[in-house]
């Protein structure tokens, strides 16, 4: 199994990377969270997983192992491809699909574009016994839920679920507890 690829970034695009190891070019689909944070000519190590289909091979590449131990148990779960798998990681934090599982929130996994209601329930029910337990439990109460009201917020105000989760990841961890004074710093983020 290959666990992590290291190499220069050649390519950089919305939903994947192209590294060149040896050269050797290897596409590798991401979330946005890694995508985001590198550079073309950076120098990168990526955590990664192999998923073979049964007509396609896809190499996933995270930035921490505790992204890519959620793709997969995602993986595990009944209609999750290597491709929504990566989506769903692209639109919420390993964190909030935690909190969705453990407090039963399908609400927030249903956040994700492409699944319903139905579908969201399913997933947080079969995520239940196969969220790793090396994944720290995430903090109930004001910051899960402080959280999700900010993200309430900047999705009705217009931004994409991506944009808003990305916004909120950017808030410092010292922020004030209060919705409306991190829908500011969030809105600061997003240059408005």
């Amino acid at each position: 199994m290959i666990a992590t690829l290291q190499g220069e970034v050649l390519e950089k695009e919305t939903d994947r990377l192209v590294i060149s190891v040896h050269d050797i070019g290897f596409e590798v689909l991401a979330p946005y969270s890694t995508i985001e944070k590198v550079t073309v000519g950076e120098h990168l190590l990526l955590n990664v997983r192999l998923v073979i289909g049964k007509d396609s091979l896809a190499l996933c590449g995270f930035a921490t192992r505790g992204e890519r131990d959620l793709f997969d148990a995602l993986l595990k779960v009944s209609r999750i491809g290597p491709r929504l798998a990566v989506t769903i990681l692209s639109t919420l934090s390993v964190e909030n699909i935690h909190d969705a599982v453990r407090n039963n929130r399908p609400e927030i996994i249903s956040r994700v574009p492409g699944i319903s209601k139905k579908g969201a329930q399913r997933i947080v029910v079969e995520l239940e016994d196969k969220i790793p337990s090396t994944l720290e439990a995430a903090p109930l109460g004001a910051d899960g839920d402080t959280s999700a009201e900010v993200m309430d917020a900047l999705t009705a105000l217009g931004y994409s679920v991506v944009e808003a989760q990305t916004a909120i990841q950017s808030i410092p961890l010292n922020a004030p507890d209060s919705v409306e004074e991190r829908i500011v710093i969030a809105l600061q983020s997003l240059g408005t």
